[in-house]
């Protein structure tokens, strides 16, 4: 495993291409006279001397992805005013109007065909499916939503997930078409959704909810086939609870000098982090959510599918510090992750069943069903990493910080 040196970042917009030949970092804001330009960099990895700048002008800047071809940056201008959708074959660009502002208003199909945006138009929802190969306009329509919170295409391009906002318990499934197939409701008169992820078969959908349950559709009669709860003690023998430990590293007398080097100042003032096996049952730590305040940290926040089908990662929001790893096959809790410190985000690797994790520290996590492992980033000076993204090839991972990010690189028997 190597690491590249630190790039400067802003706003957590650092992601692969979909090819993985190139990754796209936003800039800082520069001021020019009485404007403020935002800026979008583009970076070839295979191609050093090869970079890109994107200006937005002072339309601002709040999000920013891929296209699936690679060839094209969808950047979302302050206020939700339009998507502008820069080639960066041609130079060209196109604009989208009245994109809405919420959790996951963009999504494409797997195959790259097409594009869904979340819309608001006079107090109304909206879904526009757009061809991506020229930009056009497909299908048009309205959602049954009182406020749309996010849309998620299946993996299999056939069916679009709607989902309302959390004070309200329902998903809509459409088609291609925008013919409604299906609504589910768990329960009323709660907080409802929180997050959703399709399996990669297309055949499951799992729904995290603010009751700290995910529950699991099927894609034929879109009813719950099972649901997954997150209770704050782990019973079940036959789970295998992986411990987060710390140690601080031990350094040779002989290597220490007055006054110490840059580097191992850094390594004295560090520490090591290992996984023990506890013995269950294994009491997680709970945090009791503030109840008269906004956005309460509870229910399941996170929530999302390894490629080979075979298991679900989640994180129950009132149980901050740990990661639960369903197998999906048997339909049971096969392994918990107890970290020290709380999940900012997990990723699993697009080729295998490799479970990528960061704490806010200067580390990164990996779980693979042989075992886990914590690996210290180097460097000096701090770099709490809070957000992750693999490459399409899973043999790069980018690590984000708040103002910095770098790329690690893992070798290829790791890959394998």
């Amino acid at each position: 495993m190597d690491f590249s040196e630190l790039f400067k970042l802003s706003g957590l917009l650092g992601k692969f291409s979909p090819d993985g030949k190139c990754l796209v970092s936003g800039g800082r804001p520069l001021r020019d006279f009485l404007c403020w330009l935002f800026r979008i960099f583009v970076w070839s990895l295979e191609q050093p001397d090869w970079h890109c700048k994107i200006d937005e002008g002072s339309a601002g800047l709040v999000a920013s992805c891929w296209s699936p071809d690679g060839r094209h940056i969808l950047n979302t201008t302050e206020f939700h005013l339009r998507i502008t959708v820069w080639s960066l074959c041609t130079k060209s660009v196109s604009y989208i109007k009245y994109p809405k502002a919420c959790q996951q208003g963009i999504a494409f199909t797997r195959d790259g065909r097409y594009m869904a945006v979340a819309e608001r138009r006079d107090c109304k929802d909206f879904v526009s499916i757009f061809v991506c190969s020229d930009w056009q306009l497909l299908r048009h329509f309205d959602t049954e939503t009182q406020d749309l919170f996010g849309i998620d295409w299946a993996p299999n391009g056939c069916v679009l997930a709607v989902w309302d906002t959390c004070l309200e318990y329902k998903i809509l499934l459409y088609s291609l078409d925008g013919r409604l197939l299906s609504t589910y409701r768990a329960y009323e008169w709660s907080l409802g959704i929180k997050s959703i992820a399709w399996s990669p078969s297309s055949q499951f959908l799992a729904i995290g909810s603010y009751d700290e349950k995910v529950r699991i559709l099927n894609h034929v009669t879109w009813k719950k086939i099972t649901e997954f709860e997150h209770p704050a003690t782990v019973a079940n023998k036959r789970t295998i609870v992986y411990k987060e430990v710390e140690k601080s590293p031990s350094v040779e007398t002989e290597r220490l000098s007055f006054p110490p080097t840059r580097a191992l100042a850094s390594s004295l003032f560090s520490t090591q982090s290992k996984y023990d096996i506890a013995q269950v049952p294994v009491s997680l730590q709970y945090v009791k959510p503030v109840a008269d305040r906004a956005n309460p940290k509870m229910g399941i926040g996170m929530l999302a599918f390894s490629p080979d089908n075979c298991f679900l990662a989640t994180k129950n929001d009132n149980i901050p510090n740990a990661v639960w790893i369903w197998d999906v096959q048997k339909l049971k809790l096969s392994v918990v992750l107890e970290q020290l410190c709380g999940i900012q985000c997990f990723q699993w690797d697009p080729r295998q069943p490799r479970l990528a994790v960061c704490t806010g520290n200067s580390k990164v996590y990996l779980w693979s069903p042989a075992g886990c492992v914590a690996v210290q980033v180097p460097g000096e000076g701090d770099f709490p990493i809070v957000s992750l993204s693999w490459s399409s090839s899973g043999d790069s991972l980018a690590l984000l910080s708040k103002d910095n990010f770098c790329v690690c690189y893992l070798e290829k028997e790791e890959v394998k």
